[in-house]
């Protein structure tokens, strides 16, 4: 529910409320929403900027930096690291700039692999043949070697998480479980693991196992520290789904009904992330109809635009009767589903 001062100003007609009252209650309100995610330029700016940082120090590491050697990529990571902390700690004092704070204190964490890896190669437990050799190749290869930069960085954002009640901060921490169950698999399960087929099948679990984590973080916490991971969670899960390649028609059918599946799953959490994957992955195979199967059907296009007609018309009727349809699905579902939504969240 969106307040504008034009609602209080009717409430204050209605003599709901005093004009006083009014801006009183409308300085409250700014104030406590202040800092929660909201779709502004201001907040674009900020995560633009902070994800410019993160991914300074992470995905567009280059080697460059092998030059300053272990100690030197230690050194300058933890004063970088320190320093984006405690700028984000003298901001968090301020409800004003909680999300630039919450950004700078998760660039912090977000250093911690980096920090790890120059402690590793100072002591001379890097490395120096094979691959990966450098730092830059972290987020591109699946390597035993990363193991304990991914449990640090894991450890590290738990323990901010402890004081700095801010979800961003889980991103890194979800990034970095992927990363663990990836390099994990080969050396748990056997080299057979190593291959493309069955990473596939490692982030699907892992991508499941996540969303059902994410799933009872939802229901527990008032923050939102269920978004970053059912961001993570859903790409890999989705990613692992979609790169899985079958001839079987029914195969891709049962694809395509998990992808509507992920659209419904959207609306029963209230997450936009399942149902853009969804979205993808309907279109996905509606594009292999087109071209495999109706491949010289002259029908199939405009049998497929009409259909996308009538999607649009019920979206509009939707629109129009939003609350009466909602209330009416609600109404048929049993008790016992309807407690199994993360209310936080509606």
């Amino acid at each position: 529910m969106k307040i504008s001062p034009e609602d209080l100003q009717s409430a204050v007609r209605e003599n709901i409320i005093s004009a006083d009252q009014s801006l009183k209650l409308w300085d409250f309100l700014g104030l406590r929403n202040e800092s929660k995610s909201q779709f502004s330029l201001g907040h674009v700016i900020y995560y633009l900027g902070g994800l410019i940082v993160i991914g300074a120090m992470s995905w567009f590491m280059v080697k460059a930096w092998e030059h300053f050697g272990g100690i030197g990529i230690a050194l300058i990571s933890l004063f970088m690291g320190i320093s984006f902390f405690l700028i984000g700690k003298k901001l968090w004092e301020d409800s004003k700039f909680k999300i630039p704070a919450g950004i700078l204190i998760t660039a912090a964490v977000s250093i911690t692999p980096l920090f790890v890896y120059g402690i590793q190669k100072a002591l001379g437990y890097w490395p120096s043949t094979g691959s990966p050799t450098s730092y830059a190749d972290y987020h591109v290869y699946i390597r035993g070697n990363w193991i304990f930069m991914e449990l640090a960085t894991i450890g590290v954002a738990t323990l901010v998480l402890k004081y700095f009640r801010y979800p961003f901060i889980t991103f890194p921490a979800a990034l970095a479980l992927w990363y663990l169950s990836m390099d994990l698999a080969p050396m748990i399960m056997g080299s057979e693991y190593a291959t493309w087929d069955s990473r596939k099948w490692v982030s699907l679990y892992f991508g499941l196992c996540l969303s059902l984590v994410s799933y009872f973080i939802d229901r527990r916490t008032k923050e939102d520290f269920a978004f970053w991971c059912y961001i993570v969670g859903a790409l890999t899960l989705w990613g692992g789904l979609s790169s899985m390649s079958s001839e079987s028609e029914l195969n891709k059918l049962i694809y395509c009904l998990i992808n509507l599946f992920f659209i419904f799953l959207s609306v029963f959490l209230s997450r936009r992330i399942f149902i853009i994957l969804g979205s993808m992955g309907v279109m996905g195979y509606l594009g292999h109809l087109a071209h495999k199967v109706f491949k010289d059907s002259f029908s199939f296009p405009i049998v497929l635009a009409l259909f996308g007609l009538l999607i649009i018309y019920l979206g509009i009727q939707y629109q129009k009767n939003k609350k009466q349809l909602e209330k009416w699905v609600l109404q048929q579902l049993p008790a016992s589903l309807l407690e199994l939504r993360p209310k936080e969240r509606l």
